[in-house]
């Protein structure tokens, strides 16, 4: 049984210039234990599909399960079993962090306990916030007890949406080094990010969306593989020339431009030579997800989705 299935799931919304159709038909699932990554650019679906999954929409087609409980006809038992962190900061002005978490655990019928939320505090750096009220707090504290809520009724199935945009680089390293250890235990977690190098390192396996359909579902290894070739990353204050500037990525004063093979790469340095163009720090490496995550969403790469049945025991 997955922990999360999703089964030819459509959303369409009926808006003033006709219906959209946000999701269309996406199909996959998350086995028990698995760390998943859900990727897609801003208006991929990937809001919507968590909405749905969460009980906040409704799917126009298709059927949602957690833990083998259905998100419509099963919603208590559904919801029970899932902990969700959502991107907007959510909070209560007039509580205190401990009681915020005492309430929260109520809400799933869980009594006495303190013990489970005085470890969820220490694990996510507020222990020393615990009596605090909520207005008292920072962005990035107000987003641990956010990741704490979801905690408190220890469920066994765990969404991440964004659970470290605007944060400071401690709190998304508390926060991966707690989520690690409760997926290590077997919780199963899914994560959309838009830092890529977080699902690089986390995930086992990814799933992207662009315009509401599934366009690369495998293991995050065989994304990287399926890339190939190499990447040129340098710093450089000249504008590249067009050839180059039409396949490189450039932020800021770095630039990175994809090659084949070798023989690419000097054909890459030598357009660099020929148009003058000061280099500095020039490295050379492997794709990252970031490069196939673009590269897919451009269409320049379309690795195939892997079918529904390959998913780990």
């Amino acid at each position: 049984m997955p922990a999360i299935s999703f089964q030819g799931v459509t959303k369409v919304y009926q808006g003033g210039q006709g219906p959209f159709r946000a999701l269309d038909g996406v199909s996959f699932d998350i086995a028990e234990g698995e760390f998943f990554g859900l990727l897609g650019p801003n208006g991929a679906g990937k809001t919507t599909l968590i909405s749905i999954l969460a009980g906040l929409a409704r799917a126009t087609e298709g059927r949602v399960t957690v833990m083998g409980h259905d998100v419509v006809s099963d919603f208590a038992q559904a919801r029970h079993a899932l902990g969700i962190v959502p991107q907007e900061l959510v909070f209560d002005p007039f509580f205190s962090v401990r009681e915020t978490l005492r309430i929260q655990s109520g809400y799933f019928g869980v009594r006495h306990n303190d013990d489970w939320i005085d470890e969820v505090l220490a694990g996510l750096g507020l222990a020393d916030k615990a009596n605090a009220n909520m207005r008292q707090l920072s962005g990035g504290m107000k987003r641990r007890v956010l990741v704490a809520q979801a905690l408190v009724h220890r469920p066994p199935v765990i969404v991440l949406d964004e659970p470290t945009a605007g944060v400071d680089v401690e709190l998304r390293q508390t926060l991966w080094q707690f989520v690690a250890r409760l997926n290590q235990q077997g919780h199963t977690v899914l994560l959309t990010t838009h830092y890529l190098e977080e699902a690089e390192a986390l995930c086992g396996r990814i799933a992207m969306l662009k315009r509401g359909q599934i366009v690369a579902l495998d293991r995050t290894s065989n994304l990287l593989h399926a890339a190939g070739g190499s990447m040129l990353r340098f710093k450089t204050d000249d504008a590249l020339p067009p050839a180059l500037q039409a396949r490189a990525r450039v932020t800021g004063r770095i630039a990175q431009v994809s090659a084949r093979d070798a023989a690419d790469v000097e054909a890459v340095l030598a357009q660099l030579r020929a148009a003058g163009v000061r280099v500095e720090d020039l490295e050379i490496g492997r794709a990252d997800l970031e490069d196939v995550f673009l590269a897919i969403m451009q269409g320049t790469a379309t690795p195939a989705p892997a079918p529904r049945q390959e998913v780990p025991a």
